[in-house]
């Protein structure tokens, strides 16, 4: 596994790292977390990322470690654990709380990267006093934190790209971790949240280059059916499964290998819910970027619908059949 520095925290983390959320959702749920965690560990995979509010994610995460014994970089993220229905972001107690329940399923005196959970929707999480100065009580207790050695770096993780981009031009943490807006076809953290990123020396984390399943198979609903699919985006997915074709590409190994070569990312989240996804994926890691005149095809395909539409849902529901868009007014 190559490795690449995490920004300024100088953390040497291999291109390909750990995405847990989905590890308990395999067959085996919650017990299928030791395989794959272990497998990844042999694989040279050295951090691994989770969340206290994805589900039992975080507390599987920190068992399979402590049963497998070997080091590895940890990364989670403060949310309202399953269950709080009172979750209160301003409420600094309630905060170091979540941040004990944290220490306590992973089974660790110290987390590595502790990072703010979606900062950049305010009308979910309202975590900061203004959006001007982003200042707030999780602020201040993440600076306690670190001082007090609980936790030895900061961060954010978030979707909504212009939002995440303005947090990290505040220059307050570590590392950003972006989802859901840089695959080979949706590519706005390219143009705003990595480069905010680098300005700042942040290390980055590429989450979801499979766009939250919208890139992982060729959809039959694509040909026939979901007629709230935009029709320049129907031309483009057909255009991407024809490339994919050609080369003889599974899709999710041609987003993979397409985000190695992503200027500015430290390292590529994989989520798998099993061993074959993790050594699919690992294999396709190992294969490096893809080669120039195939990437130059995905620019002309991305190009074809280079913004969302506006009745497209952020997760794929090509399988899921019926009409998803806007809804009523209110």
């Amino acid at each position: 596994m190559k490795k690449r520095i995490l920004g300024r925290t100088g953390l040497e983390v291999g291109e390909l790292s750990l995405g847990a959320a989905f590890v308990t959702r395999g067959e085996d749920g919650f017990k299928g977390t030791l395989p794959v965690v272990r497998r990844a560990l042999e694989l040279g995979i050295n951090l691994a990322d989770t969340s206290v509010d994805y589900g039992d994610s975080e507390e599987a995460l920190g068992w399979a470690l402590e049963e497998v014994g070997k080091p590895c970089i940890v990364s989670t993220k403060l949310g309202p654990p399953p269950g709080w229905s009172d979750f209160n972001p301003k409420d600094k107690d309630q905060l170091k709380r979540i941040v004990d329940l944290c220490l306590k399923n992973l089974r660790r005196d110290v987390i590595d990267i502790m990072m703010i959970h979606e900062p950049d929707r305010p009308g979910q999480f309202d975590w900061y006093d203004d959006d001007i100065s982003f200042h707030g009580p999780v602020v201040e207790l993440l600076q306690e934190l670190r001082d007090d050695g609980v936790i030895r770096y900061t961060g954010i993780g978030g979707t909504a790209v212009y939002e995440l981009a303005r947090l990290c031009d505040t220059g307050a943490y570590d590392v950003v971790l972006t989802a859901f807006n840089s695959s080979p076809l949706w590519r706005d953290a390219l143009t705003t949240v990595i480069p905010a990123a680098n300005r700042h020396n942040m290390g980055v984390f590429m989450a979801s280059p499979t766009q939250q399943g919208w890139l992982v198979k060729k959809y039959e609903e694509v040909y026939n059916g979901a007629r709230w699919l935009a029709p320049q985006r129907r031309e483009q997915l057909k255009a991407l499964y024809n490339l994919a074709d050609e080369i003889d590409m599974e899709l999710p190994v041609l987003c993979l290998r397409w985000a190695l070569d992503v200027d500015g990312v430290s390292t590529v989240l994989t989520g798998p819910r099993n061993v074959e996804q993790l050594e699919q994926n690992f294999k396709a890691v190992e294969q490096g970027p893809l080669p120039a005149d195939i990437a130059a095809r995905l620019d002309e395909i991305y190009a074809m619908c280079p913004h969302k539409p506006f009745e497209e849902p952020a997760g794929c529901r090509l399988e899921r059949g019926g009409y998803w868009g806007p809804g009523p007014l209110r």
